[in-house]
């Protein structure tokens, strides 16, 4: 899978098909410690993580889940 992480972009369409849209924002950016796993269980279900993963990596997102990954799990995913 090739991802573009070059310019940051806005386009959120994919969000109207996001899971996490019917949750609250705690429920993927928990307390320090908390467990990641529900979080990551919705992303799995959802069609919109792809878009999502490449939102954030794009954004630059550092904190939460995106696309059913942590911030440690996308910063080896930059790095690759």
């Amino acid at each position: 899978m090739s991802i573009n992480t070059t310019a940051a972009t806005t386009d959120t369409a994919w969000y109207d098909l996001a899971l996490c849209a019917q949750t609250g924002p705690g429920f993927f950016f928990p307390e320090p410690g908390s467990s990641l796993r529900d979080a990551k269980r919705l992303c799995g279900a959802c069609e919109g993580r792809a878009a999502c993963l490449e939102y954030a990596l794009a954004n630059d997102e550092r904190f939460g889940v995106w696309g059913g990954l942590s911030e440690s799990e996308r910063q080896a995913l930059r790095r690759r």
